[in-house]
């Protein structure tokens, strides 16, 4: 070990909902840390994502910490779906509290991450071409920080202003007033976007690749009562949202879409329609399992598009005809009554596709459009593509990116660790819950477990954990055999890398709910943390 490197105790890469909480458990448990985050402030996600309409789709009231009460009495939401700057606020609030911000380096990307077995260490480069090493290194990168902006032919000729969603500018405003604007892309980021950057416009014009099932957001400012009730049963939501199937303390159904006759599914359907919000996706037991089930959602939610929209062509371009749920969940803020405007026109690239970018606009196979914006709301490459965007490389010279490439499916154990990768740990890496929960509730349970892990490591006077190739295996085979069981692995969505040219396909969340995952990995950890292969190089 070089004298003029830094060394930590352990290294974190992003200052999200993910890196803060592990910098603070860090911290707490007297380690030495440091976060690398390559944004100018806190935030991760939140920090990125500022496109027009840009919110969250968890009930604010549950998509935060609480892993500390104070801060969970501390804070107050002002609505439902809080938008993005409010989000912002919150994890900057956080950021001051607990006065993170002394152990986070911003500005700094991280080029590379080189496992030492002679040392064990891990090497660490960062794009300024200064290096330090660590003895444990956290990856809490996110699920999609990864933007998605297509290759699309003659994009470098285009004479206008573009941006992606998840690279929204934020030294300046975007003034898209009167514009003639154009939009390639509805899953969540245009779902949001599209009705607001519609007001603003002089004329949008939509590029639909896949329509979306969405429901209503009914997003509302919170009752001071209904505040004031939830802080005063912390405990109980804590322990509900813990041991709940999604992350959030929602009533568990009980029937088959099947067993009811078809006035009572839609009566169910109707009061959750009406009262917004992501309830529709768990109205019955076998939405996400049956193919009979979960038509009868899927129709529902056309038979509300064909009301909703006044243009009988342009309401069926919208209709989806996928299993329901099995692409992101969506809500929206009159999404589909954007449609009705005079300044709204949506085009199915399905149909027409896009050719190309043209210095004026964008061509598709029959026609021309000229545009002064294009905003891309293309995604992310999700789950494995932010952490192959480093270049991890473990034990035998081999790289993350390698190990991942070969197959059909990511192989992790617990969406924790990597056999081959020692002293590496994922915060809701593929093959956990992650993005099929709420998000701070996962992130939490991953935190807690590595914390609990290294104390436990430290205390042991073991120098090194590897997942074991075997239980790394068998996770992966049981994460498939869960998804098998599903309409998920039906539907190509980003859920597979079906948006990523050449990405290998493979289903890469545990589909067995956030209270079972947290069992096990319980069980795992108070079992001697079977699984992995722990070893002391210490001389006694």
């Amino acid at each position: 070990m070089k004298a003029n490197i830094q060394h930590y105790d352990a290294i974190v890469i992003g200052a999200g909902f993910s890196g803060l909480y592990m910098l603070h458990r860090l911290r707490e448990d007297g380690l030495t840390a440091r976060v690398f985050e390559a944004g100018e402030g806190v935030g991760g996600t939140w920090f990125w994502n500022r496109y027009p309409g840009a919110r969250c789709d968890s009930e604010s009231i549950y998509y935060n910490y609480t892993f500390s009460e104070e801060l969970y009495k501390e804070w107050t939401w002002t609505s439902r779906y809080p938008e993005q700057p409010e989000i912002l606020s919150y994890l900057n609030f956080v950021a001051d509290k607990f006065n993170l911000r002394k152990d986070i380096q911003f500005n700094t990307r991280v080029q590379s991450a080189h496992y030492d077995p002679e040392n064990n260490i891990w090497n660490i480069k960062l794009e300024n071409n200064t290096n330090v090493t660590a003895k444990y290194f956290i990856t809490g990168v996110g699920c999609l920080s990864a933007a998605n902006v297509p290759d699309f032919k003659g994009i470098e000729s285009f004479k206008g202003e573009w941006y992606h969603t998840g690279h929204w500018p934020r030294d300046k405003e975007v003034d898209l007033k009167g514009k003639r604007v154009g939009i390639i892309g509805t899953g969540s980021s245009g779902v949001q976007a599209i009705p607001v950057i519609a007001q603003q416009a002089g004329h949008l014009t939509v590029f639909q690749r896949t329509p979306q099932y969405s429901a209503p957001a009914r997003n509302q400012p919170y009752d001071p009562a209904y505040i004031r009730n939830t802080k005063a049963n912390f405990k109980e939501i804590k322990k509900q949202m813990r041991e709940s199937t999604g992350g959030q303390p929602t009533e568990v159904p009980t029937q088959s879409a099947l067993e009811v006759n078809h006035l009572e599914r839609t009566k169910k359907y109707e009061e959750i329609w009406k009262n917004g919000g992501l309830g529709l996706f768990g109205a019955f037991t076998d939405l996400t399992l049956n193919e009979k089930a979960n038509e009868t959602v899927a129709g529902f939610i056309r038979s509300k598009i064909s009301e909703i929209v006044h243009d009988s062509e342009v309401a069926k371009k919208l209709m989806p005809y996928y299993y329901y749920g099995t692409k992101r969940p969506i809500i929206d803020t009159n999404y589909y009554e954007t449609y009705n405007r005079e300044n709204v026109t949506l085009i199915d690239v399905k149909n027409d596709p896009i050719e190309s970018i043209t210095p004026a606009g964008l061509k598709t196979k029959d026609n021309v459009y000229e545009l002064d914006v294009i905003i891309f709301a293309t995604g992310y490459d999700g789950m494995t593509g932010p952490l192959m965007k480093i270049d991890i490389k473990g034990k035998d010279g081999v790289t993350l990116k390698e190990k991942w490439a070969g197959g059909a499916q990511t192989r992790t154990y617990l969406g924790i660790a990597n056999a081959g990768f020692p002293n590496m740990f994922m915060i809701t890496g593929p093959e956990s819950p992650s993005v099929l929960s709420n998000m701070p509730v996962s992130i939490e349970q991953h935190v807690e477990w590595i914390a609990n892990c290294i104390q436990f490591l430290r205390q042991k006077d073991i120098d090194v954990i590897e997942a074991n190739i075997e239980a790394e295996n068998a996770w992966s085979q049981h994460c498939r055999e869960v998804a098998e069981s599903t309409l998920f692995t039906k539907t190509e969505s980003w859920y597979t890398g079906a948006n990523i040219k050449g990405k290998p396909r493979g289903f890469q969340i545990y589909l067995g709910g956030v209270g079972a995952y947290r069992k096990k990995c319980d069980e795992i950890a108070s079992s001697g943390y079977e699984g992995f292969v722990l070893t002391s190089t210490a001389v006694h």
